[in-house]
């Protein structure tokens, strides 16, 4: 795998920088920067981690990442496929809270916009039933220049501070920092769990990836993680079964099982329920319902 930096600087020349990217993927590797990230996915299907949090990512989803919040949008398998001439089309905004934009932030009638900031460190979902309110805010963002451009993050910033009901990510904050070879490092132990959760993955396999020993690599991923690599390892292969359920791409319930890497029926089915609070069959039952 190639070796990249693990913080990622993005270019500040104003206060708020607006990136749109239409491109066969998300970028593929655990990263942070300074910058507080809000990502309207408009286009593309895949797997967000964002800190010690992880969940599958669809259009129309809007996201807050932290500032220095190690993340990655990994995009499905699919994206990598170039016969498949498959894409992503995201639109994001920049903007570092300690930097260019901190003046304005400590304006008496900013409050309620920096006490909102200041919530956003271990990342935020935006609830669905706002999605189209924010995307237009965020388009107008993107279509202003100069002070209109302020004015108008600005608002929408005002907008998200109002709004109830946000979903917090990660259970713990960015302070537990990584340094840059330990972003690396669980890099390398991300990317391999991602292409290989379908196979039995042995503990000793991947704390080879990370050059550990598999005791010192148990403590070292829940020191950086709070969660077990197990854990970690069966909410990826749960995700990967939704989707699957979703796109209504298997034979049986038990084929799902062995084909997101599960042993047995039994424990997919115990470990599904375990972490959507729904078994396999009922969780798809309700989405044929919202289908309907």
């Amino acid at each position: 795998m190639r070796v990249i930096q693990f913080t990622i600087p993005v270019a500040m020349e104003n206060s708020i920088v607006v990136q749109e990217d239409i491109q066969p993927h998300f970028y593929n590797h655990l990263h942070r920067h300074n910058e507080t990230q809000i990502t309207w996915i408009i286009k593309g299907e895949g797997t967000l981690i964002a800190g010690n949090y992880m969940q599958r990512f669809k259009p129309g989803d809007i996201y807050i990442i932290g500032a220095n919040q190690p993340h990655i949008f990994k995009s499905d398998p699919v994206y990598f496929d170039k016969r498949k001439k498959k894409e992503i089309h995201e639109l994001t905004i920049f903007f570092n809270p300690e930097g260019f934009f901190h003046p304005i932030l400590e304006l008496p009638e900013s409050k309620t916009i920096k006490k909102f900031v200041e919530g956003t460190i271990s990342g935020l979902q935006l609830p669905v039933p706002e999605q189209k309110k924010i995307a237009n805010q965020m388009l107008a963002v993107k279509d202003s220049r100069q002070g209109y451009r302020l004015g108008a993050f600005i608002n929408m910033l005002q907008t998200m501070a109002a709004i109830k009901d946000w979903k917090t990510l990660a259970t713990i904050s960015t302070e537990y920092s990584f340094t840059d070879m330990e972003g690396l490092r669980m890099n390398d132990v991300y990317q391999f769990t991602m292409a290989h959760y379908s196979e039995n993955i042995k503990l000793k396999q991947v704390a080879n990836v990370a050059y550990l020993t598999p005791q010192a690599f148990c403590r070292y991923f829940k020191k950086h993680t709070r969660k077990t690599y197990i854990a970690f390892l069966s909410e990826i292969r749960i995700s990967e079964a939704c989707k699957k359920i979703i796109a209504g791409d298997f034979n049986s319930i038990s084929s799902i099982a062995y084909d997101t890497g599960f042993s047995s029926a039994v424990s997919f089915n115990r470990v599904f329920k375990k972490i959507t609070g729904k078994s396999p069959k009922q969780y798809l039952r309700e989405y044929n319902q919202k289908v309907d």
